[in-house]
């Protein structure tokens, strides 16, 4: 890895980093690959990698129409976990979390995951009893998971209100050690770079306008760059995959919403742990520049518009102002929000879909950022085997005909 010193790091700052040599390559698109992505956040990117990686098959482009990671990759709170209630949602997020917890040295870039663990707190019995249900399913899905009692929460989170008059006493909850935060944008350029470093071709700045087929078969996809001829499509396009596949006759149960977060002022370190508090739907964690990054539940108004708006400011900023009265004096910087593309059960839809030959990874709602390295690594398994994985079967999106639903609302609706 290339190292400057401070005085070229000042001097490529100001002639605009003419001197610097590009993370990942920026090539026009060929007229023919082996596979085609559509879709440049995390997904995307970690399937191309994966694809190229595990499986060999390097003819690859990911087509994406702004810029790499400029969606929801890049448009969330950074939390990873898998302490979920089914076995099937254990064991996809639990392989993401493995994935993540050797992701910095499989890449070679550091995408400066900090495993502090989380708390979901409770504050009446019967959310104890949710937490004990939760915490119980989670040892006996064999991923760590236990239930905290209200002294050990109150000794590791000093600053949480424990007024006698406080709303929401904390009872305890459900305690995850292996959970974390990572740096999203990192996360991106990192499988960016190591796919680019592969030979997979990164076209940024490329809309997708039609899906060509012929003899129920992917042919390939059109482009406002022009056609290009695959045998294999993936999309990992978040919101945008209903209106992509539409005209092929598919139909998905995906809802987009506005997910909303915040970002303080940074201050000094005081909060070394994830928090959700169930009776407000807020959450919080503090990043590694000291700035507190929080957010809540959804807005449930259907858009595609990625700006926040002041009543859900308000809900937000005040169940966080009852975890932690002391925040009460710091500043905003930044609120903006993500659009998240919600199904029936709030799991993921993983599989192949119309044509022969396509493949899709959307529908994560609020859970897309913590399972990038599985969705890929799912994604990369399929387009090069043309079957499932024995972990992305149970998400076919066969299961909504068939009413095997994965109801994950719970575990997935509000943190993140």
């Amino acid at each position: 890895m290339t190292r400057y010193s401070a005085l070229a790091l000042v001097r490529e700052g100001l002639r605009g980093h003419r001197g610097w040599r590009p993370a990942w390559r920026k090539p026009d698109p060929k007229p023919a690959y082996d596979a085609v992505i559509i879709g440049g956040g995390g997904h995307g990117l970690a399937t191309a990698y994966y694809l190229a990686k595990n499986h060999g098959v390097r003819r690859v482009a990911v087509l994406e129409k702004g810029w790499i990671g400029g969606g929801n990759t890049g448009r969330n709170t950074t939390v990873i976990r898998s302490n979920y209630f089914y076995p099937e949602s254990v064991a996809l997020y639990d392989l993401a979390l493995r994935l993540y917890e050797g992701l910095s040295k499989e890449l070679n870039y550091n995408v400066m995951l900090s495993q502090r663990g989380m708390l979901i707190a409770a504050h009446t019995p019967m959310q104890m009893e949710i937490c004990a249900r939760i915490a119980n399913a989670m040892m006996l899905n064999g991923v760590d998971g236990s239930l905290m009692g209200p002294q050990e929460a109150r000794a590791r989170l000093p600053l949480l209100n424990d007024a006698p008059d406080a709303r929401y006493q904390c009872l305890g909850g459900v305690w995850q050690g292996r959970a974390g935060i990572a740096r999203h944008d990192a996360v991106a350029w990192g499988y960016a770079r190591a796919a680019s470093a592969l030979g997979v071709d990164i076209v940024e700045g490329t809309t997708v306008i039609g899906i060509s087929t012929s003899g129920g078969r992917i042919t390939g996809v059109e482009t406002d760059r022009g056609p290009i001829a695959c045998d294999r499509l993936g999309i990992a396009a978040a919101g945008a995959t209903p209106g992509l596949v539409a005209p092929l006759g598919i139909r998905l149960p995906i809802h987009d919403y506005a997910l909303q977060a915040f970002v303080s002022e940074p201050v000094k370190p005081m909060l070394d742990t994830v928090l959700l508090y169930l009776g407000t739907g807020t959450y919080v964690s503090q990043s590694d520049k000291g700035e507190l990054v929080f957010g809540g539940g959804l807005d449930r108004v259907p858009t595609h518009g990625q700006r926040g708006n002041l009543p859900v400011q308000e809900t937000i900023v005040s169940g966080l102002l009852e975890m932690f009265p002391a925040f009460g004096q710091l500043k905003l910087l930044r609120q903006w929000a993500g659009v998240v593309d919600v199904v029936p059960d709030s799991s993921p839809i993983l599989g192949p879909a119309g044509p022969e030959g396509l493949f899709l990874n959307c529908g994560w709602g609020t859970g897309g950022f913590k399972a990038i390295p599985a969705g890929g690594w799912l994604l990369a398994h399929m387009l090069a085997t043309g079957t499932h994985h024995e972990v992305s079967r149970p998400f076919d999106l066969t299961r909504f005909a068939e009413g095997r639903l994965i109801d994950e609302a719970a575990g997935s609706g509000i943190a993140h």
